[in-house]
């Protein structure tokens, strides 16, 4: 059945349901040279679902991948949360060559502290970068583990330039609550890009 919209709903197809004004805008941030960007405020109990949009985000160096992590203390520390994860990616080249979509062994985890990366290496061009989207479900509760999921596209340089999308879910293994989130390159600075904080009300 295809996605329709009604003028009061994003989708709409009977199975799939969310209204316009359940997504609230909680905070943004640009980088500028920054070695990171960090949420360390707002994300709570106040909200089931909360929603990250990053958007051209420009490494300093070639290809870098964009990284997160997740805090339970409010930010001292990112890379002590245990995460377990899977993703596969896609990608096609500007020449039609190396259409492939495939399972990634190189970007799970498997009940391990390092950061989880979100992208395959984008280069530094002035006109690549990586844009996508994270999401991190009842990151306050102190029952069950933090389940999340991402998507992004970006610019793979290597003889030719690639599309590539790439698909990671997994969760934190704790039931600590996750209060921040650190998003950075394996190395080098964020050049430009905005990340924007969303909650997403339960109806």
């Amino acid at each position: 059945m295809p996605f329709i919209s009604n003028g009061t709903t994003i989708l709409d197809n009977g199975a799939f349901n969310v209204s316009l004004g359940s997504l609230v805008l909680l905070s943004e941030q640009t980088a500028s040279a920054s070695a990171s960007i960090e949420f360390t405020s707002g994300i709570d109990s106040t909200y089931p679902i909360y929603h990250f949009e990053f958007i051209n985000c420009h490494p300093s160096s070639n290809e870098q991948q964009l990284y997160m992590g997740g805090s339970i203390n409010s930010g001292s520390n990112y890379e002590a949360t245990t995460k377990t994860s899977t993703c596969f990616r896609a990608f096609h080249a500007e020449d039609d060559s190396g259409p492939t979509l495939a399972y990634y062994t190189g970007g799970d985890l498997a009940q391990s502290t390092d950061a989880q990366f979100l992208s395959v290496e984008s280069s530094d061009e002035n006109d690549h970068g990586v844009s996508g989207t994270f999401t991190l479900f009842n990151p306050s509760s102190t029952t069950f583990v933090k389940h999340f999921i991402s998507s992004s596209n970006a610019v793979y340089h290597t003889s030719t330039d690639y599309s590539m999308n790439f698909y990671v879910a997994g969760y934190f293994n704790t039931t600590s609550a996750i209060n921040a989130i650190r998003f950075r390159f394996n190395t080098g600075n964020i050049d430009s890009g905005t990340i924007k904080l969303y909650g997403i009300k339960d109806s």
